[in-house]
C-alpha cells in the first residue's frame, strides 16, 4: 500500500514538473519574442548606416558607432518634445486619476436607483474604438477653435476614463464597509471618507492607473497628430514620426537612437514603480 501511494505521489510530482517546465518554456519564448525587437533597435542605434543597409544581417554591431545619438539630437529637439509630452501627461494624470477615483467611489459604495444601468452604459463606451469618434470629436473642437493646442488632449481627461473607473470600482469594493460606517459614526461625511480613508488605502491602484495614463500619453501618436500642427508644440511621438521628413532621407541609425532615447523615461518609471503596479493589479481582483 505504501509503495502504491509513493508511486502515485511520484507520478503526480512528475506531471506537475512537466507542466511547469512547459509553462516556463512558453514564458521564455514569449519574453524573447517581445524583447528581440527592442534589442534590435538598440543594436541598430550603434551601427553605421553602411552596416545597417548591407545585405549581410548581423545582430551585434561590428564596431560601436556613437555618432547616431549626436545626429539624432541635432535633427530634432528631442528633449523639448519630451517636455511637451510630460506637460500633457501630468495634466491628464491629475484629471483622470482624481475624477475616475471619485466616480468609482460612488459606484462602489453608494446604492441608488439605476446604478447598474449607468455602469453598463459606462462600460459600453469602452467598446467604441477611437477611430469611430475621432472625426465628430475633431469637428466639435474645431467649432470652438481649440485645435493646434493641447486642450483637446487634456480636457477630456477631466471627465474620467471608463477603464480606470472600472478598475478602481473593483478595487474599492475589496474594502470592508466598516471603514465608512465607523467614520460616519465619528461625524465624517463621504467626501472626507473618500479623501482621508479611501485615497491613502488605494495608493497602489492610483499609482497603477497613473502609470497607464502616462504611458498612454507618451505613446499616443494618432490623437496628437490630429490636433497639433505647430512643430514647436510637437510631442515625442510626433517628433519621431516626422524624423525622416526633417532629414529629407531615411536614416535608420539616428532614428533608432532617437527612439531609444524616447524609451528611457518610460523604462525608468516602470522599473521604479513596478512594485506598485503589481500590487495594484493584484488587489483589484483582476487575474490574468
Amino acid at each position: 500500500m505504501t509503495d502504491t501511494v509513493k508511486t502515485i505521489k511520484q507520478a503526480h510530482f512528475r506531471k506537475k514538473l512537466i507542466k511547469e517546465v512547459i509553462l516556463h518554456i512558453f514564458l521564455i519564448l514569449g519574453s524573447i519574442a517581445m524583447l528581440l525587437p527592442f534589442m534590435w533597435m538598440i543594436s541598430t542605434s550603434f551601427k553605421t548606416e553602411a552596416e545597417i543597409i548591407t545585405s549581410e544581417m548581423t545582430f551585434f554591431p561590428r564596431h560601436f558607432f556613437f555618432g547616431n545619438y549626436g545626429r539624432a539630437l541635432e535633427t530634432i529637439p528631442i528633449f523639448s518634445y519630451m517636455w511637451n509630452t510630460v506637460v500633457i501627461a501630468l495634466l491628464k494624470i491629475f484629471g483622470e486619476v482624481f475624477v475616475s477615483a471619485l466616480v468609482a467611489f460612488g459606484f462602489a459604495r453608494f446604492r441608488f436607483k439605476g446604478k447598474n444601468i449607468l455602469f453598463m452604459i459606462l462600460l459600453a463606451t469602452m467598446m467604441l474604438p477611437y477611430e469611430v469618434t475621432m472625426i465628430p470629436t475633431f469637428i466639435i473642437w474645431s467649432f470652438f477653435g481649440l485645435t493646434d493646442n493641447y486642450t483637446p488632449l487634456i480636457l477630456p481627461a477631466y471627465f474620467g476614463s471608463a477603464s480606470f473607473i472600472f478598475f478602481l470600482k473593483m478595487y474599492f469594493e475589496t474594502f470592508p464597509r466598516d471603514f465608512e460606517e465607523s467614520a460616519v459614526i465619528d461625524g465624517a461625511n463621504y467626501l472626507q471618507i473618500f479623501t482621508y480613508i479611501f485615497i491613502p488605502l488605494a495608493k497602489p491602484a492610483l499609482i497603477t492607473i497613473a502609470l497607464w495614463s502616462f504611458m498612454g500619453t507618451w505613446n499616443d501618436l494618432l490623437g496628437q497628430l490630429i490636433y497639433i500642427n505647430d512643430p514647436a508644440k510637437y510631442t515625442i511621438q510626433l517628433g519621431l514620426a516626422s524624423f525622416n521628413s526633417m532629414t529629407g532621407e531615411i536614416i535608420w541609425g539616428p532614428l533608432m537612437a532617437a527612439s531609444f532615447i524616447a524609451l528611457v523615461p518610460i523604462i525608468g518609471i516602470l522599473l521604479y514603480a513596478q512594485k506598485y503596479f503589481v500590487e495594484g493589479v493584484k488587489m483589484s481582483g483582476i487575474k490574468g
